[in-house]
């Protein structure tokens, strides 16, 4: 395919609260043996895209280790790869990435090099499946300057944390709104952008002959997208699937369970649709003891459960013990649960240790769990 793939993974939210303390929002488990980057990781693959950029920043280290072999989404190849660049200091620049469109601009070099005519731009936080070469096809067909890959959100849907569009009868996109408090409009910009690579190349160049003036101009939407919106054709392509933003506890558990749907494990893991590809870990199968018993819930390799799990999932190497009750939670990566412990309704850290006995209920929203005991002590 003639595109070079660039993914956004170096973003942070607050309102991950503990979540994110130890890991970026890209690496966070999804769907019990994913990350979260794995989703774009494997559009880019299966789309035949052969080169791409992953820009790291908060909290690098749990993303880098999951990234550190290109092999498991199919990018070691002699022409292309996959290449994860984090800020680094040089002569010319000590900055972090102070935003979307700085991160690219202190990797302008790596996007020189490349002999691709486009850039397809994606976020690391976005769980979804699509085609990039229907994508591709629609912005040549259009003749498009940029194509903004939007989604229309449910009248019940908050949407006053996404980038809110308004197009003509064309799709051509003559509104662009990020984040606003109040509004009418639910199409939602859903952080995926195709254009050449030499006319971003190009903006990026004039965004920092402004910064030179005092001028702070950091942002790919505010800065790029906002302000051409009059000076270039602008799309829409609208994405009919599944697609889910996770940037709170709320919609990543939210996320997470949507994949117990038969209807949404339909769409990512039948026969029919690419596969979902991801660093495997090499653990036996769970094991089921007598006395389990396990309804409507994912449950990864390595887990051990005695007790009883309904509407859950269990990620890599959890331990249940005797008696215990799990409903409607997450429980991530390398938790040990004493017996007779009852969880509901929470999400429970990864290398936690929850004492016997306890009892951790989310009864006005969705508890964030964090027991750091010594479980050998116990």
């Amino acid at each position: 395919m003639k595109t070079v793939g660039i993914i956004l993974a170096g973003g942070n939210s607050y309102r991950m609260e503990k979540l994110t303390e130890k890991r970026a929002i890209a690496a966070m488990p999804i769907a019990g043996s994913y990350r979260c980057i794995d989703f774009a990781l494997s559009n880019m693959t299966n789309s035949h895209i052969t080169k791409v950029a992953v820009l790291a920043q908060y909290n690098a280290r749990s993303l880098n280790e999951h990234l550190s072999s290109s092999k498991w989404w199919n990018f070691g190849r002699k022409q292309g790869g996959l290449y994860v660049f984090n800020p680094t200091i040089t002569m010319d620049n000590s900055y972090w990435y102070r935003g979307t469109a700085d991160a690219i601009y202190q990797n302008l070099d790596f996007l020189k090099r490349c002999h691709e005519p486009y850039v397809i731009i994606c976020g690391g936080d976005c769980v979804y499946q699509m085609d990039f070469g229907k994508l591709l096809d629609y912005h040549i067909e259009k003749n498009a300057d940029i194509t903004v890959v939007v989604k229309d959100m449910p009248l019940s849907e908050d949407v006053s944390r996404y980038g809110i569009v308004r197009m003509d009868e064309k799709s051509q996109i003559y509104d662009f709104e990020e984040k606003p408090m109040v509004t009418q409009g639910h199409t939602v910009s859903t952080g995926i952008y195709l254009m050449r690579r030499r006319m971003l190349i190009s903006m990026l160049e004039q965004l920092a002959l402004e910064q030179l003036a005092l001028e702070q101009r950091h942002d790919l939407v505010n800065d790029i997208l906002i302000r051409y919106k009059n000076m270039k054709k602008i799309y829409g392509y609208k994405l009919e699937s599944y697609w889910s933003n996770i940037a709170s506890v709320e919609s990543y558990y939210k996320t997470n369970m949507d994949f117990l749907k038969p209807e949404i494990q339909e769409e990512f893991f039948s026969g029919d649709n690419p596969a979902i590809y991801s660093k495997v870990d090499d653990y036996p199968p769970a094991k089921y003891n007598t006395g389990s018993m396990v309804r409507n819930s994912l449950i990864s390799s390595g887990c051990i459960i005695n007790g009883q799990v309904e509407n859950s999932i269990l990620y890599k190497k959890v331990f249940v013990g005797s008696n215990c009750v799990i409903r409607n939670s997450i429980i991530l990566n390398d938790v040990y649960i004493g017996d007779n412990t009852h969880i509901e309704n929470c999400i429970v850290e990864s290398r936690g240790t929850l004492k016997a006995n306890s009892y951790y209920s989310g009864e006005d929203g969705i508890r964030v769990v964090c027991e750091k005991n010594e479980r050998y002590m116990i």
